[in-house]
């Protein structure tokens, strides 16, 4: 079975879905996995780091295949699993069907969607979303009317939208279903995070950071890099050709409105090499979108995870223009809805598992999805081992632990913090270095644990007694 007939089948059913095909980088990471590379390798060989691929859009891609053709893929069976499914799909579609004048045609037909009982074959002519079991479809829960304000003020000209929530939150997943409902209307999308670039090469000079923007940029919208025919740093400078790169050939390639989306922004934080001019170019694209025709065409969704508590000048700062968007926690309708996305019972009483975790997107979802694939597992004993090396949240719990140990100055602000029975100061960096982890609430200049899930297990580790705020 060709590789290329397997990414046509798979982005038959996307196109249908969730109205999108395989990214580039999807692609290359079923290529890897197709010659049996490591993710070691597949990082090489992509230019991608290697935690984002093992942590982050793999198991997210394998979750989506896994949902599409029915049974658990992986990097290690994809490609058998994979190759016999279309296969068996191919010759299905090769047998001819007798058609009124009796000459024989070729059935279309989809690679196989899972259902409850058995793979089947897709209908091209009936929505996908009609012929997939709920669980198997892209699960999302909105947050009105905040999807609305995201996708209504991002189709207006030169406009920018910031999202602001700690990480796990649902940011990105915020901003893809933004873009994807923006593509339905005809605009041109690229989604760029800055998780992507290697820290070590593109953080440490400002010209190769630019150029690695206007590289992926490109990619993005599916047009090659042009960056020698734009460049000039030694006479014009990286910023100037930068935005030559995007006002003559990224803008003025189509008539239609350009949305870029940058996710990981606060990464850029710790690296004043490049923020203050990077971040002042973006304004300079904000203000040239209120003015000029073509940049009109532009509009920016910037996603962080903190505050800004970097120095920036006020009048070359875009993290005070535009419209800004904080993305709560769930409330409890909304994590009632993702409980029953996950197919659990209605009658679930999710009160002591809200009183653990809040309503925090990616902790309850790590609770639905224990729930419905755990045989035996009930929601007291889910409860009870949540904040223990042996409970579901194991994994996570022990990750934050690891990065706060490693920082000497976050020690004993998660100390101060998790240890007081209300609300306490904190110096500013800390605060937002924590907050941005997703671990503590800020009310104003007063820092609390997030969750009581968080406060029992780093106070086991801290070993300081359990308190009750």
């Amino acid at each position: 079975m060709e590789f290329e007939q397997v990414i046509t089948a798979i982005n038959v059913i996307l196109l249908q879905r969730i109205n999108r095909s395989l990214s580039s980088l999807e692609i290359e990471l079923l290529r890897g996995s197709w010659g049996n590379l490591t993710y070691e390798e597949i990082a090489e060989a992509s230019g991608y780091s290697l935690n984002y691929l093992q942590r982050d859009i793999g198991p997210k891609f394998w979750r989506l295949l896994s949902d599409i053709y029915g049974q658990k893929l992986n990097k290690t069976n994809a490609r058998a699993i994979l190759t016999r499914q279309t296969g068996a799909i191919a010759r299905a579609n090769s047998q001819p069907s007798e058609t009124p004048d009796g000459s024989g045609t070729l059935r279309i037909t989809a690679a196989p969607a899972a259902t409850l009982a058995a793979p089947a074959a897709v209908n091209l002519a009936q929505p996908l979303d009609e012929q997939l079991p709920a669980t198997l479809l892209e699960i999302y829960v909105p947050r009105p009317p905040i999807e609305t304000i995201c996708y209504e003020t991002l189709m207006q000209p030169g406009a920018l939208v910031r999202i602001k929530a700690p990480a796990l939150m649902g940011k990105t997943l915020l901003m893809e279903h933004t873009l994807a409902r923006l593509v339905a209307q005809d605009l041109r999308t690229a989604f760029l995070s800055f998780e992507l670039a290697d820290r070590k090469v593109h953080f440490s000079d400002l010209d190769r950071f630019l150029r690695w923007v206007c590289v992926n940029l490109s990619r993005e919208l599916g047009m090659p890099s042009l960056i020698d025919d734009y460049w000039d740093e030694a006479g014009m400078g990286s910023k100037v050709s930068c935005t030559q790169y995007m006002d003559d050939y990224l803008l003025a390639a189509s008539d239609r409105p350009l949305v870029i989306g940058l996710d990981d922004v606060d990464l850029l934080f710790s690296y004043p090499e490049i923020y203050e001019d990077f971040f002042g170019l973006l304004r300079s694209w904000y203000e040239k979108a209120r003015r000029r025709t073509n940049w009109k065409k532009l509009r920016l969704c910037i996603v962080h995870a903190t505050d800004v508590y970097i120095q920036l000048n006020i009048s070359q700062s875009p993290f005070n223009v535009g419209l800004p968007i904080e993305l709560p926690e769930f409330d409890r309708s909304q994590a009632l809805e993702l409980a029953q996305q996950h197919q659990l019972p209605a009658n679930l009483d999710l009160a002591p598992l809200i009183d653990l975790v809040g309503g925090h997107p990616y902790l309850l979802e790590l609770a639905f999805v224990a729930l419905k694939s755990r045989s035996g597992l009930t929601l007291g004993d889910l409860i009870q081992t949540a904040p223990t090396e042996v409970g579901i949240y194991a994994s996570h719990l022990r990750e934050n632990w690891l990065t706060v140990r490693s920082q000497a100055d976050l020690l004993p602000a998660l100390r101060q913090v998790m240890g007081a029975p209300h609300p306490v100061p904190l110096e500013s960096v800390q605060a937002y270095q924590l907050q941005s982890m997703g671990l503590i609430n800020l009310r104003g200049n007063q820092a609390e644990p997030r969750c009581r899930l968080y406060r029992e297990y780093f106070n086991a580790q801290l070993n300081l007694p359990n308190v009750q705020a």
